[in-house]
């Protein structure tokens, strides 16, 4: 006889921007939005019974008037807010997840000053957030960003490795460096100051990138993932997914050229895919 296992639903994408018309500037965010509940839904699954069940369409504007009520000036506030109310409204449910992904809009520079009402998209990086909340509980909240593109031209080595009859990759003293990460970090339990980790959070790291002498991809990720729970007091733990993105030098020998680590070609697929979790 069949049972029902673990279960929950929602709705996924919603998309919505908020613009605040202040007198001297204009504040804009554009979120997309996953949410999804765990409860008391058995019957639903298995007689039919939609008496428990919250529409989906009512989880998607329920988001659209939360935006509109809310004070949140971060994605993880917001977050929680969002979960805090289905939880509150929703007796049949018993923990709720909101994920929030936000663009990089940034204020256009015009002569030198920010324009007040005029954005650019600086992506494609992803700021994203993920906030549980059991009933009962407090709020579990996770930053993040997704896909940060970062190459760097030279500081980066990989030698010494497993060769086997099958290895015809040759050893490396200066390659290209890229990839495209995803970063995600655990709040300590009352942790607040959302903006300021996340601003560190993407200093941090873009600079131990830069500045790290790699003998690997793995050796700088641990780098990039031990500075930040440094500069970070208010994390648990962060993981990082680092693929590896390879520019592959090209062979101008039969040309009658010589390819002094100059002349590469960029390629996403296959790539080489890393990743770990820095805990303290």
């Amino acid at each position: 006889m069949a049972h029902l296992g673990e279960n929950r639903y929602g709705k996924s994408r919603v998309r919505v921007m908020k613009v605040v018309r202040h007198d001297t500037h204009h504040e804009m965010k554009e979120w997309s939005v996953r949410v999804l509940l765990h409860g008391d839904f058995e019957t639903c699954f298995t007689e039919g019974d939609n008496s428990r069940i919250l529409p989906t369409d009512t989880m998607k504007n329920t988001v659209y008037w939360l935006a509109r009520e809310s004070n949140a000036g971060t994605l993880e506030e917001f977050a929680i807010e969002l979960v805090q109310y289905l939880l509150g409204n929703n007796p049949q449910v018993s923990k709720a997840t909101a994920e929030v992904e936000e663009k990089s809009w940034k204020q256009v520079f015009i002569d030198g000053q920010p324009h007040a009402t005029t954005y650019t998209l600086t992506g494609p990086e992803l700021q994203t957030t993920l906030v549980t909340l059991d009933r009962g509980g407090e709020p579990v909240v996770q930053g993040g960003i997704d896909g940060l593109v970062i190459l760097k031209t030279t500081n980066s080595a990989f030698t010494g490795y497993l060769k086997d009859k099958l290895t015809t990759l040759p050893e490396s003293t200066d390659r290209i460096f890229g990839t495209r990460a995803t970063i995600e970090w655990d709040f300590s339990p009352g942790a607040t100051n959302f903006a300021a980790t996340r601003a560190t959070a993407l200093s941090t790291l873009l600079k131990v990138f830069a500045d790290h002498d790699s003998l690997s991809v793995q050796h700088t990720l641990y780098d990039m993932g031990d500075a930040m729970l440094k500069a970070l007091p208010d994390i648990s733990q962060v993981k990082l997914t680092m693929p590896n993105l390879h520019c592959l030098l090209v062979d101008l020998s039969r040309f009658g050229q010589e390819n002094p680590n100059q002349i590469f070609v960029p390629i996403d697929e296959p790539h080489g895919y890393i990743e770990a979790v820095i805990t303290r």
